[in-house]
């Protein structure tokens, strides 16, 4: 089973924004969940490039078939990602801030976006962008703790406004640092899509050029839109 595009596109999105949401300085302990919106918020303003090692479980909602993958992902304000699937399968999304790429080679096939400008976007891609706000855009709510280990917070947050792709997410983030530690979205088919982050470094001074993409020969090219500039 592989990992649906649509529901994937949407934790992509929210992942590559919010997976920021760290910083050096000791944060204040929030106090309730739009606290914690508010200061995850406030770690993400302070991080212009983030890397990691991270894990992605997907459950889909109808068959309920369960995929794990691994791999490694960085990202760069403005709006600039890499996700290098490794496990199983390898897959690559990339975005140069203008064009969103995704390459599976065993499809022989790479798509070929356009980044969505300012509040075209979905409100997780305003993050991806460097701009939104999680108080502004998300109503924060507290998150079952059921499955929050020892020494983590989180926060589930909706959209204010209606996302096709996405219904809500839960952010899980170090309780002393605020550091991301695990994001989870969910589609209305009642699908979970599930990143678990490790190794973690921040403000590492990453060059543009790590986010160019060349499209290899031989593969079939799909371009879904023009991107704007």
């Amino acid at each position: 089973m592989r990992i649906p595009v649509r529901p994937f596109a949407a934790a992509l999105f929210a992942l590559a924004a919010l997976s920021a949401a760290a910083g050096a300085f000791a944060p204040p302990q929030p106090t309730d969940p739009a606290s914690l919106a508010r200061a995850i918020q406030q770690r993400y303003d302070r991080v212009r490039d983030f890397s990691a090692a991270f894990t992605h479980t997907y459950q889909g909602g109808l068959l309920r078939k369960t995929v794990v993958e691994r791999g490694t992902v960085k990202f760069k304000k403005p709006g600039m990602m890499r996700w290098l699937y490794t496990s199983p399968e390898r897959k690559e999304f990339v975005s140069d801030g203008i064009r969103l790429y995704a390459y599976i080679p065993d499809d022989h096939q790479v798509t070929v976006s356009a980044v969505p400008p300012g509040d075209d976007a979905p409100t997780p891609a305003l993050f991806l962008a460097g701009r939104g706000d999680l108080a502004r855009d998300f109503v924060a709510a507290a998150a079952d703790k059921e499955n929050v280990p020892s020494g983590q917070l989180a926060v589930r947050l909706t959209p204010r406004r209606s996302e096709p792709e996405f219904e809500w997410m839960i952010v899980v983030v170090d309780s002393a640092t605020l550091q991301i530690r695990g994001l989870t979205t969910a589609d209305a088919q009642g699908g979970r899509s599930a990143f678990a982050f490790e190794r973690v470094r921040e403000n590492t001074g990453m060059a543009d050029t790590e986010f160019r993409f060349s499209i290899p020969r031989g593969v079939d090219v799909i371009s879904n839109n023009e991107p704007r500039r």
